[in-house]
């Protein structure tokens, strides 16, 4: 079958053509990074001093303006004294791509600098934690009511217009108060979770709940359903994979609260981790624990995706392909019909 064209509407692409554009996602961005950092001429404007020659307040391995750095140089050229050395650079705050990437091994053997800091997997693992709670929580009520909105009109106009109301205002502002009622540690910042996420919750529930087909309520009353049987027998399995992949998405939401959350009452999780190695000015262990955030939050969907697959089989065309497939390969059992037959001769 020829490859459809790269910019075809609507046409999907193959499992090698995704793949190299899944990596091409990747790679560009990386290497963008890669060019600011090693080429001299794109960016670059520090100096880092290798010989202080003699200006007195330089060292090496110094950072200054490269504005500073010729004006310092210019003074000790006048007095005819040592010029100052040193490599063109990129600020602090951005480290090269192998300085980060070093990062990702060195923050996890590195011991914390003070007493009571705590070490990066402690931090991850709170952080999750964190997130698991406040998203189960929210789960466990914002599903069932977005259930009731979509069915049932009484709990739709009863509920979904505070919600509506309630949705715009951000999970931070309640930050003050989830301390004063909940305490400073990880209480308060579980409630920030479950507020970012379960109005919102609610009303994409409810939405898709709503875009059940009409002919399959009318075939199940016309056999009789009736009430809560219609909503647990017919609404939901019908609509059971797209709740799946609703909850995949305001999984990714709680993420995005998390950093915010954190800060609420006494710091902690991967938040203070970061806010401690950049208050030591290590931006590279700044980095790979951002990065490790994304690579967590990508790898849960990743795997709640390959679950979904599994779960819901109809959903995924690739399945149904690959079925075909192995109805072609496999030898499939041959049926005799003996309809046609002679009949026997009866003694």
């Amino acid at each position: 079958m020829p490859q459809p064209p790269w910019f075809a509407i609507y046409r999907p692409f193959s499992s090698r053509r995704r793949l190299l554009l899944g990596f091409l996602s990747f790679l560009l961005p990386i290497a963008l990074w890669c060019t600011v950092s090693y080429v001299p001429f794109i960016w670059h404007p520090m100096m880092r001093v290798a010989q202080p020659g003699a200006v007195a307040w330089f060292r090496s391995g110094l950072l200054v303006e490269r504005k500073v750095f010729a004006e310092e140089n210019a003074k000790v050229l006048s007095a005819g004294q040592p010029l100052a050395t040193g490599i063109r650079a990129n600020p602090v705050f951005l480290p090269e791509p192998h300085a980060v990437a070093r990062a990702f091994y060195t923050a996890f053997t590195t011991a914390p600098v003070l007493r009571g800091d705590v070490w990066l997997h402690e931090s991850l693992w709170r952080s999750l934690k964190t997130i698991f709670w406040g998203f189960v929580i929210s789960s466990a009520v914002g599903i069932p009511l977005g259930i009731l909105c979509g069915a049932y009109a009484l709990w739709s106009r009863v509920s979904e217009p505070v919600i509506d109301f309630l949705r715009y205002m951000p999970a931070p502002a309640f930050g003050a108060l989830a301390v004063a009622v909940l305490g400073i540690n990880d209480a308060p910042k579980i409630a920030i979770i479950f507020l970012g996420t379960f109005f919102q919750q609610v009303l994409v529930v409810a939405n898709t709940i709503r875009r059940v087909d009409p002919m399959l309520l009318e075939a199940a009353q016309t056999l009789g359903a009736r009430g809560l049987q219609l909503v647990l027998r017919v609404i939901v399995p019908a609509k059971l994979s797209e709740l799946y992949t609703d909850t995949r998405i305001l999984l990714g939401w709680a993420w995005t609260y998390l950093i915010v959350a954190e800060v609420v009452g006494i710091s902690s999780g991967i938040t203070f981790f970061i806010n401690q190695q950049a208050k030591y000015r290590n931006f590279d262990n700044v980095y790979a624990a951002i990065i490790m955030i994304g690579l967590l939050g990508l790898g849960t969907d990743q795997i709640l995706s390959f679950i979904g697959k599994r779960l819901f089989p109809w959903e995924n065309p690739r399945s149904s392909r690959l079925r075909a497939w192995l109805a072609r390969v496999i030898p499939q059992p041959v049926i005799v019909d003996d309809t046609d037959a002679a009949p026997a001769v009866k003694p």
